[in-house]
């Protein structure tokens, strides 16, 4: 009998690609989520899947689920900083009451249980690259401290159930990820690039683009998170491309590869923007064999291709 999989936030970009991965490997997946940033059609083409099941809830509230769970994977806030801007309350509350409830569930099943944390646990970090010993340089009270507050709370709480109630838990810190199936309203660098790039707008650069990212292809991502999931490593553990960017670089290069007419345009940097981020990926590659396949060039062109395909 197929183990049973509970994605919360399946119906956002990572999550979609997840209920994918996991279908493919022959799991029953259970996507829960209330679409507050998540989307019918990242899922619509499972729905004639025997072993797929969509449940309309807001993790925020108990989850009560009928069958037998294997697996807990917690996928559900919203990520980009759009969204947690927007929603900084209810951010707030699925990295606290979701976390609480996503383990009262995996607890419930004595099931394995995998947190989506992030880089942004580092905050404007003083060390460079990130490694998981690093605490971190966060503004509790800044307006990004919705998000990375929520998540800090989230692995406390992980680990304290591990601790406590021995349950099988796993800390994924996702750094920046891209791909198909990203929203063009997402207002991160990759769909907001592109989006301007296809439309001949100019590109928005915050700051001076001297500020640096990493950018890891989505079917990487989800290898990673896949292998912890199955591991038996309990330590939070850094899943991105260690391949550094600045941002004026890298929107150079997606006004090349669309071939555009678009400039580039300056803004202000919004408060408490980190400076820096690339992972120190040696814990990943040591205990998970895991490490990025995919080029940069590669998945933008893959990105580009879906986004072109969705403008017409």
């Amino acid at each position: 009998m197929a183990q049973t999989v509970v994605i919360t936030g399946g119906a956002g970009f990572i999550g979609r690609h997840l209920c994918a991965a996991l279908l493919g490997r022959g799991f029953r997946v259970v996507c829960v989520d209330n679409l507050i940033t998540g989307s019918l059609s990242n899922i619509s083409e499972f729905a004639g899947n025997s072993n797929f099941e969509f449940v309309n809830h807001n993790v925020v509230q108990r989850i009560d689920y009928r069958d037998k769970v294997d697996f807990v994977l917690h996928f559900a806030s919203p990520a980009s900083p759009v969204d947690y801007m927007r929603y900084p309350i209810p951010t707030l509350k699925v990295g606290a009451m979701g976390t609480h409830n996503a383990l009262g569930l995996a607890k419930k099943n004595d099931a394995v249980f995998l947190l989506a944390s992030t880089s942004e646990v580092y905050g404007d970090p003083l060390v460079h690259p990130q490694h998981e010993s690093y605490w971190g340089n966060v503004n509790p009270v800044g307006p990004r401290g919705v998000y990375d507050e929520a998540k800090r709370f989230a692995e406390a709480i992980t680990m304290a159930y591990h601790r406590t109630h021995g349950i099988d838990t796993k800390i994924a810190r996702i750094f920046n990820t891209f791909g198909p199936h990203m929203r063009l309203s997402d207002g991160r660098a990759v769909p907001n690039f592109i989006g301007q790039a296809l439309a001949s707008e100019p590109l928005t650069v915050y700051g001076d683009g001297s500020h640096t990212r990493s950018f890891c292809y989505i079917s990487d991502l989800v290898d990673g998170i896949v292998r912890l999931m199955l591991s038996r490593i309990n330590e939070p553990v850094n899943l991105g491309n260690p391949d550094e960017h600045s941002i004026l670089e890298f929107a150079r290069l997606i006004i090349e590869m669309t071939g555009s007419r678009s400039r580039i345009v300056f803004k202000d940097l919004p408060p408490d923007d980190p400076r820096t981020r690339r992972p120190d990926i040696t814990r990943a590659r040591q205990l998970l064999g895991w490490s990025p396949r995919v080029s940069l060039e590669d998945g933008l062109r893959m990105t580009i291709g879906w986004f072109q395909q969705q403008r017409q």
